[in-house]
């Protein structure tokens, strides 16, 4: 099922600076999806528009078929759940609980209902026992996935992030995209992000558009994408070091793959069947 479309979206902050020209994408129910660009290439905008906190000049935004307009943004900022890049801009309340429980305490909900999504949110983005911490004085991976179960508490369709690795250590990106992969797959949720963080993408996503200046200039399966090593660089991004790696050892003419290796698994076992499997 289709959930969120653009179509030939087009977009001009009031200062002038043009953002989106002629932006078509479209994102499935189920998918991982990632928005791969450098610096001011569009990603946060376009994210602006899938819940209508910006509006295109030209085109459509579309959420399950209908126009994300003014009668409609509700429902739609319901069912698109937003984690911003910095978790500081997110968190606001004393303790984790009464973060989680924010949206829904604006929502009505009752107190029962609410202890029961709070405590589910707490285990989906494994905070069980943090519950009465100041959110303030917790790690940014841990500030993270607080802003994340603060989202995943109103049951979004779709989790959307803007550099969800941003500004962690090794260990926290791995542990979020661990978690956003268990999400997607466990929950059924939606997971669409926008990076430069090129490691990433092969780890959390199964499709991937890529932009540059407010255009969509590539898109695919993450293998397609990479596999443009020449367009990749074009838009001053680069390959996943795995495969920067792998292609350094084939232009030196030690080994050769069927295709770059994007992942370290995927490097390992391509080396497994050229050595026979001995390691």
């Amino acid at each position: 099922m289709e959930l969120i479309t653009l179509s030939s979206v087009s977009f001009a902050y009031p200062d002038g600076t043009r953002a989106l020209t002629d932006v078509n994408l479209s994102i499935m129910s189920g998918e991982r999806v990632a928005l791969l660009g450098a610096n001011g290439a569009g990603k946060s905008t376009v994210f602006q528009m899938f819940n209508g906190l910006l509006m295109p000049a030209k085109g459509v935004v579309s959420f399950k078929g209908r126009p994300v307009e003014k009668a409609y943004l509700k429902e739609v900022r319901r069912r698109i759940g937003m984690v911003f890049q910095d978790p500081d801009d997110q968190l606001f309340s004393g303790t984790v609980r009464q973060e989680i429980a924010y949206g829904l305490t604006n929502l009505g909900m009752a107190k029962d209902r609410m202890e029961q999504a709070v405590s589910w949110a707490l285990q989906a983005a494994e905070l069980a026992g943090y519950e009465d911490r100041s959110p303030f004085n917790l790690s940014g991976g841990e500030k993270k996935r607080v802003a994340l179960a603060g989202v995943l508490a109103m049951q979004p369709e779709v989790l959307v992030l803007d550099e969800p690795t941003a500004a962690l250590d090794p260990l926290g990106a791995a542990k979020i995209i661990k978690l956003l992969n268990a999400i997607n797959r466990q929950l059924g949720i939606t997971v669409v992000f926008a990076t430069h963080d090129v490691d990433a993408v092969p780890l959390l996503a199964d499709r991937v558009y890529v932009m540059d200046r407010g255009e969509i200039k590539l898109s695919g399966s993450t293998e397609e994408v990479f596999a443009r090593k020449d367009l990749i660089r074009a838009y001053n991004l680069r390959l996943p070091r795995v495969a920067h790696l792998a292609e350094l050892l084939e232009r030196e003419g030690i080994c050769r793959f069927p295709a770059l290796p994007l992942t370290i698994g995927g490097a390992r076992a391509e080396l497994v069947k050229k050595i026979g499997g001995r390691y």
